[in-house]
């Protein structure tokens, strides 16, 4: 493991950050105490090096404070969930996700508002953040987010069923679960409310504008899987693209972080060449059709800026830093 090098990933993108950034990182670090997230001085430690609100602050830099503050929520709370999932006993077993992520969709379904007391710290925290989010978005919006977040559960039930059974995932089936696993199509609905951008629905759904979400969420999530392969190839996790590669393919794992590289930047001369073909005619609706590209834009860098610049998450800086 120790002789492994990451690739240093290029991004033809402008980097930026919200010039909030600080403030929402006191902000989440507030908001966090708030709801008993953090249980001990070492979860602490892990929470105050992860500096989740600089994620938000470079995919959203345009963002108003508080809806970067809410999005800097949102996606903190995601990433505790996941480790859950992930890192404890109980996370791993299917029936146990089941049965906290059933009340956690009746947040979204039915508009539930919980206490600490009532219902402990995800749930509390998590109704709070949807309560924010309905404040300031309409019923469609809700509809199409509320669909995303259940995608998301599924999935996290999905791995959660391959741990208990021992399985690792095909590629096939890795590559298509993989967007519903990093939550980022859920993300992805979060930029009508956060930047304010509100597309038509035949805008929305065209097929060009889909599949560079597609070739985005692609990109965030298996330049995550890249940076993160050690980290996960530690604790016995298969799923990342890396590790699914290299069983797969019985490759070493250099040779898979390459192959991962290689359908990485694939997908990103698919995006540039995509962006190319949507129907512009500089009209006022064009202006927030590229708006919204730009957010993608600020995902895919930012998310990698982030992984190798401000958290201490992966501790791969250094590695990637000199990688050539």
């Amino acid at each position: 493991m120790n002789a492994i090098q990451l690739p240093a990933l290029r991004y033809p993108f402008p980097s930026r950050v919200n010039p909030r950034a600080v403030d929402a990182q006191i902000h989440v670090t507030n908001w966090v105490k708030q709801f008993q997230l953090i249980s001990s001085p070492m979860a602490q430690a892990k929470f105050d090096r992860a500096q989740f609100a600089w994620l938000a602050a470079r995919a959203f830099p345009d963002a108003a404070f508080d809806e970067l503050c809410l999005i800097a929520d949102f996606n903190t709370w995601l990433f505790l969930l996941d480790d859950q999932c992930d890192e404890n006993a109980a996370g791993k077993k299917a029936a146990y996700l089941r049965t906290i992520m059933t009340g956690l969709m009746d947040i979204f379904r039915q508009n539930k508002v919980f206490s600490l007391e009532e219902a402990g710290p995800l749930p509390a925290s998590l109704s709070d953040i949807w309560a924010r989010m309905r404040n300031i978005s309409q019923p469609a919006w809700r509809l199409r987010f509320i669909r995303s977040m259940e995608d998301y559960f599924n999935s996290c039930i999905w791995e959660a069923d391959n741990r208990e059974n021992n399985i690792v995932p095909s590629l096939k089936d890795y590559v298509h679960m993989r967007p519903y696993t990093g939550a980022l199509f859920a993300d992805v609905e979060a930029i009508d409310i956060i930047e304010k951008i509100y597309l038509r629905e035949n805008v929305l759904y065209n097929a060009i504008l889909q599949r560079m979400i597609l070739a985005c969420n692609n990109i965030v999530c298996w330049s995550n899987d890249i940076i993160s392969c050690n980290k996960e190839s530690l604790q016995g996790d298969v799923h990342n693209l890396v590790l699914v590669l290299k069983h797969e393919q019985q490759l070493s794992l250099q040779d898979a972080i390459s192959e991962a590289t290689r359908m990485h930047n694939e997908e990103l001369a698919i995006f540039l060449v995509l962006e190319k073909l949507l129907p512009v005619q500089h009209t006022d609706e064009d202006y927030e059709l590229l708006r919204y590209v730009s957010v993608l834009r600020s995902w895919m860098i930012g998310n990698y800026e982030w992984s190798v610049i401000d958290t201490g998450r992966y501790d791969v800086a250094k590695k990637v830093a000199t990688a050539k």
